[in-house]
């Protein structure tokens, strides 16, 4: 097979949306939305545009309501922070989100946003798919809304809203350029200065058709904008522009696809006339880019983990987030050494209120999650073993119930849990392999387990996954262990092992 030399599109194919990006000198780096996850608003960096890597997280929690830390029986799935605007402005980096759960708008900033500690302000109202913009004159704004979008002017720091600052309506309709029949008005925006004239790029969703790119532009920030459908293909939409040292242009966006998740994709850009024009010369979305070909999402954005750690190196790799904030008591890497140590601290009566869920993300075409576990320290009514999150989850794992022990795969493909096989277990270490097939939207799982870490067996049935709105988020790999009877009992994992191939009972 002739070595590829180009990019393909999509250029991350895992659930990376609402991107927001910028260049700095010859590194570009990249925010992304995790909703509920914690920690939140993840920062990648890449030199070429494809190969992408996480070097940060702008945000370890919005708060400590019971709906981010699954209490009460609450949870913020599909909600926590949203789409984040990244930008750099006089040496400082800016980052900031919104969010419904706590009706707030966030600003993180940082000096140095590999390595940095980031301040953070938080002030009311939520300001829904805000473009946070500096402008020449050294003014700060926030332009934000759906459909009708507004303008507020923010103090010179970016902390808060401008004291007297009243809110204008910028423009009245921005989804008018795609017609009157609209599923969803546009949002999204993001706001950018090139040679003198202001750049306004919106989403919004025809009924009937697909996402579709609007882009707006006017010679004054305050208008009058006058609008464009800018790109009408594959549905890809949302984003904004981005640059090259050497003068090249390219529109970041990303396509709903199924249950990997909403994955990143770029098309290539020309001005003409002062307008940007997406895509190929058929203003379609290309497959092939004329930039460096992609070395895989392991490790940057994806990886395995042994679990063992040297001085100094933190406790969790950039890899993980949590579901919803951890409870960090109940979780260890030093309690023994080379395994993630699970503990309960409560009962819980499902799955997807259970805490401490550690997660990564599935990446597709293809891809596998295994992991090794020592469940001689259960308790009885404990399950822990290995997961795909989402609302319609697939798990693997290890019951315990009357002093016996049992593998049990569950599927919650109804939206309810059903337990679809369970076999006696008389060993303390056992083995779990989800594997994923998301190509072309197949979205099957298969489940497996392992008694030696050798010859695997395929357990229960398939999952068929889907992406579902109320987590509004790609399927995950998660590592859990939750109590139905008592607290106090713990589970510890020797590794998870990610691919990117899938191999079936071998």
């Amino acid at each position: 097979m002739a070595q590829q030399q180009q990019a393909h599109n999509p250029i991350i194919y895992a659930d990376v949306p609402d991107l927001s990006m910028i260049r700095v000198g010859d590194t570009y780096y990249m925010s992304s939305t995790t909703m509920h996850m914690t920690p939140g608003v993840p920062i990648m960096k890449s030199k070429d545009l494809v190969n992408w890597q996480l070097v940060s997280y702008a945000s370890d929690t919005l708060g400590t309501q019971d709906e981010l830390t699954l209490r009460n029986g609450k949870s913020t799935y599909g909600r926590g922070s949203w789409a984040s605007s990244l930008r750099f402005h006089n040496g400082t980096y800016y980052v900031s989100t919104f969010a419904q759960t706590t009706g707030k708008t966030y600003i993180y900033s940082t000096k140095n946003i590999e390595k940095g500690s980031w301040k953070a302000v938080s002030f009311k109202p939520s300001y829904h798919d805000h473009s946070l913009f500096f402008d020449d004159d050294g003014r700060v704004y926030m332009l934000y809304g759906a459909g009708k979008l507004r303008l507020v002017e923010l103090k010179a720091d970016a902390s808060g809203v401008k004291p007297g600052a009243t809110e204008q309506v910028l423009i009245e309709n921005a989804s008018a350029p795609a017609g009157p029949n609209l599923g969803l008005p546009a949002e999204g925006s993001q706001l950018f200065k090139i040679k003198g004239k202001y750049y306004l790029f919106n989403i919004t969703w025809p009924k009937g058709g697909m996402r579709t790119v609007v882009v707006h532009r006017a010679d004054k920030l305050t208008g009058p904008y006058e609008g464009r459908v800018a790109l009408q293909d594959l549905g890809v939409a949302q984003g904004g522009l981005i640059d090259t040292p050497d003068g090249r242009w390219f529109s970041y966006l990303f396509r709903d696809y199924g249950a990997v998740g909403r994955i990143p994709y770029l098309v290539p850009v020309t001005w003409t006339d002062g307008w940007p024009v997406l895509g190929n010369p058929a203003g379609k979305v290309p497959e092939t880019l004329d930039l460096p070909p992609s070395k895989g999402l392991i490790p940057g954005i994806v990886a395995s983990d042994e679990f063992s750690r040297r001085k100094g190196e933190p406790a969790l790799p950039l890899v993980w987030q949590w579901n919803h904030n951890p409870e960090n008591s109940l979780w260890s890497l030093t309690d023994r050494k080379g395994y993630l140590r699970l503990k309960t601290g409560r009962v819980d009566t499902s799955f997807v209120l259970a805490r401490n869920t550690l997660t990564q993300r599935t990446i597709g075409p293809t891809s596998a999650g295994t992991t090794s576990l020592d469940v001689s320290h259960l308790k009885d009514g404990d399950f822990a073993g290995l997961a795909l999150l989402q609302k319609r989850y697939g798990l693997v794992g290890v019951q315990q119930q009357n002093g016996a022990k049992s593998i049990v795969m569950i599927s919650a493909e109804t939206e309810r849990p059903v337990e679809l096989q369970r076999l006696p277990l008389t060993q303390n270490t056992v083995y779990f392999k989800a594997e994923c097939d998301f190509t072309d939207r197949k979205d099957v799982a298969n489940f497996f387990y392992s008694l030696d870490g050798k010859t695997w067996k395929a357990i229960g049935g398939p999952l068929k996954m889907a992406y579902t709105l109320p987590h509004f988020m790609g399927y995950r790999f998660g590592l859990f262990n939750y109590a139905t009877k008592q607290a106090g009992g713990y589970a510890d994992f020797d590794y998870f092992r990610i691919a990117d191939t899938i191999a079936g009972a071998k």
